[in-house]
Parts: C-alpha cells; sequence; structure tokens
C-alpha cells in the first residue's frame, strides 16, 4: 500500500513510518513539525524510495487537498496529534484546533480524494487514538471498545471529539474507517516531556525525579514498536467501522515504574545507584485520573496480535536506548517547555 501517514516525525508516528517502510509500504509523511517532531525519528528510512515527506499542518485544508492529489495514498493513517496533558491544561486552544479542526481537515480531504477515486473499497481512513478518552476506571475492571466515554482533561476531550468525528463521517458519508485506542506508549524517540523518559534523563543528571500525588496512579504501557505492529495490523486486517483497543498487558502503578526504572539504572550506573534517592513526591496534576487498563481481546481473537514485550523487557530496551542516545535527547532539552512543570494552573480563583 502507499500510507499518508500523519505526525509521522512524532514517536508513535515515526515509529508506524519506519515500520511500515520495513514491510514494503510506500509512506508519505505528513508532519508540521512543531515542537515535539524529530525528523531524526526517521532517518532510518528517510533515503528509502519509499519514503516521502510533506511538511503540512492539518489545519491548513488545501495543503491536505494537494497533498492527496500529489501522492495519491491508498489509506491513511492519523496520528498527528497535540498529545500532552499537562500542556493541554495551560493551553488547551492548540489541542482543539488540532485535535478536532484537523481531524474534521483530513477526514473532509479524505473524503472529497475517495470520491474522486470512485470510492475504492480498499481506501481505509484509520484514526488513531487513546485509552484516556474513557476516564478512569476504579481499582477493577477494564475498557472494551463498548466502555461509554468520559474525557476528563482538555486533551481526552478534544481526543474523544476527533474519535467521534471520524465515526460520524463512517456513519454518515460511508467513509472506510477504522478507529484504534492505546494505552501509554514508551520506547525509544518518546519526547523527553513524557514520564519515562523524564525519570531517565532526570535520574542520569542526578536530579530529582518528580512523581505526581501518591504515586499509585495506574497505566498500562504499551512498547511503541508493539503498537506499530498493531496498528498496521489493523489497518491490514481490520473491519471496516470496528474499532480496537491496543493494549500492553502491563499494568503498573507510577511510582512502580518509576523504581523499576531506577533499578534498570542502577546496573548501567552502579555509582550512582540507588537513583530510586532521587524520586520526589510532588503536587498532583488537576484531574489526574486514577487507572487506565485496557482488555485487547477483541484485537486478539479477531485479528491475532498481542504485544511481544513485557513491561521489564521494554524498560530495559528504553533505558539502554536514552544511555546509546544522548546526542538525539540532549538537543531537545533546550526546546519550549521542556524540564519545566506543566499543567499546575487550573485558572480556578484562590480559596
Amino acid at each position: 500500500m502507499k500510507i499518508l501517514v500523519t505526525g509521522g516525525a512524532g514517536f508513535i508516528g515515526s515509529a508506524v513510518v519506519r515500520r511500515a517502510v520495513e514491510q514494503g509500504h510506500a509512506v508519505v509523511n505528513v508532519d508540521a513539525l512543531t515542537y515535539a517532531a524529530c525528523l531524526e525519528n526517521v532517518a532510518s528510512v528517510a533515503g528509502s524510495p519509499l519514503y516521502s515527506f510533506e511538511q503540512a499542518d492539518i489545519r491548513d485544508r488545501a495543503a491536505l487537498d494537494r497533498i492527496f492529489a500529489t501522492h495519491q495514498p491508498d489509506a491513511v493513517m492519523h496520528l498527528a496529534a497535540e498529545s500532552h496533558v499537562d500542556r493541554s491544561i495551560d493551553g488547551p486552544a492548540d489541542f482543539i484546533e488540532t485535535n478536532i479542526t484537523g481531524t474534521f481537515n483530513m477526514l473532509e480531504a479524505a473524503r472529497q480524494y475517495w470520491i474522486a477515486h470512485g470510492q475504492p473499497a480498499g481506501f481505509r481512513f484509520h484514526h488513531i487514538s487513546t485509552d484516556e478518552v474513557f476516564g478512569s476506571l476504579g481499582a477493577a475492571g477494564l475498557f472494551t471498545e463498548d466502555t461509554p466515554y468520559d474525557p476528563r482533561s482538555p486533551y481526552s476531550a478534544s481526543k474523544a471529539s476527533s474519535d467521534h468525528l471520524v465515526r460520524a463521517w463512517g456513519e454518515t458519508y460511508g467513509l472506510p474507517v477504522l478507529v484504534t485506542n492505546c494505552s501509554n506508549n514508551y520506547g525509544p524517540y518518546h519526547f523527553p516531556e513524557k514520564l519515562i523518559p523524564v525519570v531517565i534523563l532526570r535520574a542520569l543528571a542526578g536530579e530529582a525525579i518528580p512523581v505526581y500525588g501518591d504515586g499509585l496512579n495506574i497505566r498500562d504501557w504499551l512498547y511503541v514498536e508493539d503498537h506499530a505492529d498493531a496498528l498496521l495490523c489493523v489497518l491490514g486486517q481490520g473491519a471496516v467501522g470496528r474499532t480496537y483497543n491496543i493494549g500492553g498487558e502491563n499494568e503498573a502503578t507510577n511510582i512502580d515504574l518509576v523504581r523499576m526504572i531506577c533499578a534498570e539504572l542502577d546496573r548501567h550506573r552502579p555509582d550512582a545507584a540507588p537513583h530510586a534517592d532521587l524520586i520526589t513526591f510532588v503536587t498532583d496534576r488537576p484531574g489526574h485520573d486514577r487507572r487506565y487498563a485496557i482488555d485487547p481481546t477483541r484485537i486478539r481473537t479477531e485479528l491475532g496480535w498481542r504485544p511481544s514485550v513485557t513491561l521489564q523487557q521494554g524498560i530495559a530496551r528504553t533505558v539502554q536506548w536514552y544511555l546509546d542516545n544522548a546526542d538525539w535527547w540532549q538537543p531537545l532539552l533546550a526546546r519550549d517547555g521542556v524540564g519545566k512543570r506543566l499543567g499546575t494552573s487550573t485558572g480556578k480563583a484562590a480559596t
């Protein structure tokens, strides 16, 4: 296939681009190159005749129409999004414009292209979303594809909105859509504002490792390269109109995850051990969901996909990657907002 991937210079998008090219697909990487994007993420495939790049913003409909007309893709994998919850608390407008309006533009550009080419049955619009749209779980239970939406942050609300738009375009216009909702990703090329890279880089620098609240918030962790495999599996085999939840089957509390990373760093840098002494509990994020966990039964039973990496294995690989790739992450530390605590203000009046 020729796949148009939006956000292909980002963390998950670049993993999809690399994997798709490895599988022999032609890829058109469409990315606005905002603060969290790095073309170095796709350097390993950038020289391939199967790869092409278009710098464009999904809020720019004219640019999207030109790209569809020029490249004539067989499928779209829509990953471009603002994704950092803390940034969404401080500045929700970018999340509304990119995640909602941008998705609307993608749907309309794809629909017009699909109609102009005779509505080919094999065309797919695959929208990649998050489990955060489902809100917060209690101590028991799992998110399924039928879990009601209950977003709690500007980020998750914007992604929930985009999910609804995609499904509506499928129902109303017959656009062949697929939706996936994933658990927390981690692994190589993870931008250093998210939890796992923050922990690794703070520990390597001998700085305090911030843990929100009591550290008992639970997430299901999905290794990003496993996620890329799952997404391409859904694109190739998923039923039109179907939603698939993609989970790592690796639940952990934040504090246990941080301690796991510290223990892995102790193995590599014993002179600085124990890195866990750097753990510092800080004021919790406003509206911090307590627990996410995905039931992956549908993708396992219908498509035969399961994650290949345990959390312990994935953390070991991730720590090693950051140790080996300081030339990638060091320049990113100077980008806007990186290394600063974000998302602490709700705008409420003091009482």
